[in-house]
């Protein structure tokens, strides 16, 4: 009950999030496109829609790895015994959890690295700007965790992940 809790309530602040960085996003574009049409482009436009989108998509891979919506193989998985299964889905997730967990520390290592730098454009440093590798890193790894359990059951029960039993179907 708690791990469902704070799963929808994880799945609501990176859904509000992904969602407001969109719409930024396609203002700042549309902006852009608006300025350099009648004559007048907006200096910082391309450097800041560059950083936004990487925004995007680090919470937005965030945001799919807590629906379960990447790319997998499910057929060769599922198609082993219950024990071959869980190994191979445990030793998935692991790879998965050390990259990300690899990608947050590398991550602060580089804001670090670039320190009191600033935007070319914009007075933004540009520890903000790519703050986002390891916050991003990090909800990854708390939404693998948080989907762990089930995972693992259904790895266990040889049922296949919602996301993926349409495909499997239409393989068959």
């Amino acid at each position: 009950m708690f791990l469902e809790k704070l799963r929808s309530g994880f799945e609501w602040l990176l859904e509000v999030i992904t969602m407001l960085l969109v719409v930024s996003l396609a203002v700042i574009v549309l902006l852009g496109v608006t300025f350099r049409f009648a004559g007048n482009s907006l200096g910082w436009y391309d450097e800041v829609a560059a950083v936004m989108l990487a925004w995007v998509t680090y919470y937005g891979a965030a945001l799919a790895a807590l629906k379960r919506a990447h790319i997998s193989v499910p057929g060769l998985v599922y198609s082993q015994p219950p024990v071959v299964r869980v190994v191979l889905v445990a030793i998935g997730e692991a790879v998965i959890l050390t990259f990300f967990v690899l990608l947050a520390v590398y991550g602060v290592h580089v804001i670090q690295v670039l320190g009191g730098s600033t935007l070319v454009s914009v007075p933004i440093p540009i520890a903000i700007t790519q703050s986002t590798i390891p916050i991003g890193a990090a909800l990854y790894v708390i939404a693998e965790l948080i989907n762990l359990p089930a995972i693992l059951r259904e790895a266990w029960q040889g049922r296949r992940p919602p996301s993926e039993q349409d495909i499997v179907e239409e393989l068959r």
